[in-house]
């Protein structure tokens, strides 16, 4: 007679992680509500630090600067990407999973971050955000590249394929990267209201712009 044993349950995290997290995402709220009600440039770490009645001490021991504070709820929401990427069913070609995964973000965000400061609707306010201040831009096209190299590894995973030797991986991240970018400007000049909207004006705008890139990329301009 044979027995199975079952996989171990994930061990809930402790009082002192959940300590931890608690502050961590009250430094996140505070540090987005000041960048939106008094600039980017105008609001320093300290500021940051006694909107949560902690030291400047215990920012830097979740952020490196505050650009990364800044750009926390854009990486929790590409954490989020990347999770729902990897469980699309295998039998999706990768840009349709890539659409679904990027949609499904954006509404499981906007769902369990409805009430704070971490959901879509500050996702799509920083979008706004780092579009209009130089720093955070080039801070964000940094992280955009290493989220690049994330979703090719994801691909590649999913394909079976050598990142190596299949330029495909590398291509369609940067492209799908690109853009989800020009969707994201676009929505921003068109005057997307984050609180009114919600993620659905965005996710129809990325779903317009890949409606294009088949088109764009491969069809008769005239």
């Amino acid at each position: 007679m044979s027995t199975t044993t079952a996989a171990p349950r994930p061990t809930p995290p402790g009082l002192r992680e959940r300590k931890k997290q608690r502050t961590r995402d009250a430094l996140v709220d505070a540090a987005h509500r000041l960048f939106l009600t008094q600039g980017y440039a105008r609001t320093t770490v300290d500021e940051i630090a006694a909107a949560v009645d902690v030291s400047q001490r215990t920012f830097f021991r979740y952020f490196a600067n505050k650009e990364e504070a800044a750009l926390a709820v854009l990486a929790d929401a590409e954490r989020y990407f990347l999770q729902r990427l990897r469980a699309r069913p295998a039998a999706e070609n990768p840009l349709t999973a890539m659409h679904a995964a990027i949609c499904e973000s954006w509404r499981d965000l906007h769902t369990s971050h409805r009430h704070d400061g971490r959901g879509a609707t500050a996702a799509l306010e920083l979008v706004a955000l780092i579009e209009s201040t130089p720093t955070l831009l080039a801070a964000h096209l940094r992280r955009s590249a290493e989220q690049e190299q994330r979703v090719v590894e994801v691909l590649a995973a999913r394909e079976g394929v050598d990142p190596a030797t299949d330029l495909r991986p590398q291509l369609l991240a940067a492209t799908f990267g690109a853009v989800i970018r020009s969707a994201h400007q676009a929505w921003t000049a068109a005057g997307g209201r984050p609180a009114a909207d919600g993620p659905d004006g965005m996710i129809a705008m990325i779903g317009r712009h890949l409606d294009q890139l088949g088109p764009a990329l491969a069809g008769d301009w005239h």
